[in-house]
């Protein structure tokens, strides 16, 4: 099984931005032992900080991965051409949070994203990216 995660705008600050929301861990550090605990697939990983590479790597992932597990960051609340792409291809796609968007400003609790994608996961720190490819590979069976 072959995954993408796809960060969106500021995940790249992970580890120093709000460490009281987000945890000290970069993914520098936590994407090698995700891939190493999920040694049996093969996990790629990329981030950027530009709403059209979000749906450029989606359109790219069409073909090549089983799945995607998407955190749009604030694109989520915002961004319909990340929805529109997400519609537009057959790769299932789960949404990522690492805070519970739901208890944080009320701006965060609408996702725009949240109903083309297969899934949801929020509010479990970096662990919602275990979570997240636990239920794609339940997805895919």
């Amino acid at each position: 099984m072959k995954l993408l995660i796809i960060n969106g705008a500021n995940l790249n600050l992970q580890g120093k931005r709000d460490r009281g929301v987000y945890g000290c861990e970069s993914f520098d550090e936590f994407i090698p032992r995700l891939q190493q605990k999920y040694a049996d697939l093969t996990i790629d990983y990329y981030q950027t900080n530009i709403e059209g590479e979000i749906v450029s790597a989606l359109h790219s992932a069409e073909g090549k991965y089983d799945g995607v597990l998407l955190n749009a960051g604030g694109y989520t609340h915002t961004s319909v051409v990340i929805r529109d792409a997400i519609s537009a291809i057959d790769t299932p796609v789960v949404e990522i949070h690492i805070s519970n968007i739901a208890a944080r400003e009320e701006f965060r609790h609408t996702t725009l994203i949240g109903s083309v994608a297969v899934g949801s996961i929020v509010g479990f720190g970096l662990n919602s990216y275990v979570l997240g490819v636990e239920a794609l590979k339940l997805y895919l069976q």
